[in-house]
């Protein structure tokens, strides 16, 4: 039995940390990071409202397309007593761009201020080509 349970389990971690995949020159990749110090997790969520499989990067054929992501950040309230701990924050932002182009990389950076979430997209020549249309936050 515990030979089965530590298979499953290296098969699970295995899963995790796969390779990504190959970059099709006919789609436009997009690069996931979040360059905030409180910035704990940004992963691919949706495309075009259908859940992806693989949270690490978006591949989208050329065109218009909608991005969620979900962004896990931490609050510190700089308080004293119970209020020192940072509050843990999740968000799911949506930004749409409808000029993506085949062989082109771009990058989506989640960010807080505070409380405040915001993500933008940049394109190769790092220009902000959109920004977040929605927000939407779990206590």
């Amino acid at each position: 039995m515990r030979h089965l349970l530590l298979a499953l389990s290296l098969t699970a971690l295995g899963a995790c940390s796969s390779p990504l995949p190959n970059v099709d020159p006919q789609q436009a990749w997009i690069d996931l990071a979040t360059p905030t110090p409180g910035g704990k997790l940004v992963m691919a969520e949706r495309l075009d409202n259908q859940r992806l499989q693989d949270g690490r990067y978006f591949q989208v054929s050329p065109g218009s397309h909608e991005l969620t992501v979900r962004f896990d950040f931490e609050v510190f309230s700089g308080g004293m007593g119970m209020n020192a701990e940072p509050q843990e924050r999740l968000c799911y932002l949506t930004v749409r761009y409808d000029h993506f182009q085949a062989g082109q990389r771009y990058r989506l950076e989640a960010r807080n201020l505070a409380f405040t979430p915001s993500a933008r997209l940049y394109n190769a020549q790092r220009e902000i080509v959109a920004e977040e249309r929605m927000i939407n936050c779990v206590p």
